[in-house]
């Protein structure tokens, strides 16, 4: 649900969706303001034109009110504020200490800076009363003399207008404001999801061919379409595609060369090889009978033709794990005889301790079960101090043998590359480096693995086979 929102789709409706929204609010705002204002100054400009025509046209002139000096009389008050009165609205006339209201309105519902100016000349402002919207009006009352001198009569004119279809207007107008909104905000999320497609349907497939290129599809390639930025990042991927593909390609040829090579010189060596071990016992036998220096030689020629054997058959099966021709030939075996075969076999039962249970038995490969307790008990004895211990346990995932040595132990750094063939930890032996990587590739090879862990003191070597 997480990625919905945070991937790249969900970013583009998201961006759309606040753009238009934000387009539409500031749109309908404005254009509701906009009229609002013009119908409300429309409505102000109409009354307040309406009662300086009531009041200076020849509807109700002043100057016909009261001749002369005389105030005006009631009947001429209520005269004057029925023709003031527009629709449902209502008149206030305040005259020196007299106040004539009607309409239930009176001087409280005047705005008290509206009573100071409409002394002297006419003023209007819009006032919410009693939960309703009025236009307040105020303006002296002059009188015209014959001579047309108009003179202040001392009353003031104050006319409730309502705008109550004023507001029926604006408030019919908010509907298809919010309708257009609405509208408006439909078309930009459809634009949105058009667009995020559009957008993404080319990084789904650059997506699709780049996993392919990681499984190890190298032929993957992309159609481009059109001239913009993506199409360009897709004639992109597949140049590096084709360039991943040539070096890869010579990587791979060069790697089979290269196999090829140690094959066939382990293969060329084993003849000579066997030619030179054949007459190795009888040198050995010479070697007690010659003089000391002599016999040193012959020693040392033995042992390192022994080591240039082992190499040989370790990079003969190197070579096959490396071809995929290594098989697994599984029986069931008495793991306890096994080991004990196996440490007989080279000599090592008097440096060896086994804690295997005599009935324990389990499905392996009988020969190369045997590499893999001989080349992790070889490492041991040879880089290792005793007591060296192989222990062996049935487990519900399959059957675990542990090797180990207590001496001064692997150094940390070393650790993660103890099985990488040719890695010598240090200077420690004189071994080919290749033991412990075949020890791990017969394990895999039964679907298991082999992990190495320091321990206080030595190392442990930890081997998990799991069931057939």
């Amino acid at each position: 649900m997480r990625r919905i929102y945070t991937g790249l789709r969900g970013r583009l409706v998201l961006t759309f969706t606040l753009i238009a929204v934000t387009a539409s609010a500031l749109v309908a705002g404005i254009g509701y303001e906009l009229v609002k204002r013009r119908v409300i100054e429309r409505a102000e400009q109409v009354a307040v034109t309406d009662v300086r025509d009531t009041l200076t046209g020849s509807r109700l002139p002043i100057g016909a009110l009261w001749p002369g000096d005389s105030p005006p009389t009631d009947l001429e008050i209520t005269a004057l504020q029925k023709s003031l009165r527009v629709h449902n609205g209502a008149v206030v006339v305040r005259y020196e200490e007299y106040l004539y209201a009607d309409g239930g309105f009176g001087m409280n519902d005047v705005p008290a800076d509206l009573r100071a100016y409409a002394t002297d000349r006419t003023v209007s402002r819009r006032e919410e009363i009693r939960g309703s919207m009025w236009l307040v009006i105020g303006t002296p009352v002059w009188r015209i003399e014959p001579i047309h001198i108009a003179r202040p009569t001392g009353m003031s004119v104050f006319v409730f207008v309502p705008l109550a279809e004023e507001e029926q207007l604006l408030t019919g107008l908010r509907r298809p404001l919010a309708t257009a909104g609405a509208v408006m905000l439909a078309v930009a999320l459809a634009m949105a999801l058009v667009s995020a497609q559009r957008v993404l349907l080319p990084v789904r497939r650059l997506g699709s061919a780049a996993r392919a290129l990681g499984a190890g599809h190298l032929d993957t390639r992309l159609p481009v379409h059109g001239q913009d930025e993506l199409a360009e990042l897709t004639a992109t991927f597949n140049d590096t595609a084709a360039a991943l593909e040539r070096s890869v390609s010579e990587l791979r040829s060069l790697e089979a060369m290269s196999r090829r090579f140690v094959a066939d010189v382990s293969h060329e060596l084993r003849t000579p090889l066997t030619a030179m071990t054949a007459v190795t016992d009888m040198l050995s036998e010479e070697a007690d009978r010659l003089p000391g220096e002599p016999a040193a030689a012959v020693r040392l020629v033995l042992r390192e033709i022994e080591r240039l054997r082992t190499l040989v058959e370790q990079l003969i099966e190197a070579s096959r794990f490396d071809a995929g021709t290594a098989r697994l030939n599984l029986d069931t075996v008495n793991i306890a005889d096994a080991i004990f075969d196996c440490l007989d076999t080279r000599g090592w039962s008097d440096q060896v301790r086994v804690n295997v249970s005599q009935g324990l038995s389990f499905s392996v490969d009988p020969g190369r079960f045997d590499v893999i307790v001989a080349n992790l008990v070889g490492n041991a004895l040879r880089h290792g101090e005793p007591p060296v211990v192989v222990a062996a346990r049935s487990t519900p995932h399959g059957l675990e043998v542990k090797v180990r040595d207590h001496g001064r132990g692997i150094p940390p750094t070393d650790l993660p590359h103890v099985f990488n063939r040719f890695y010598k930890a240090g200077t420690r032996g004189d071994g080919s480096g290749l033991g412990l990587s075949i020890a791990r590739s017969n394990a895999q090879l039964h679907g298991g693995t082999i992990s190495v862990r320091a321990q206080e003191p030595g190392t442990l070597f930890t081997v998990w086979l799991p069931p057939a």
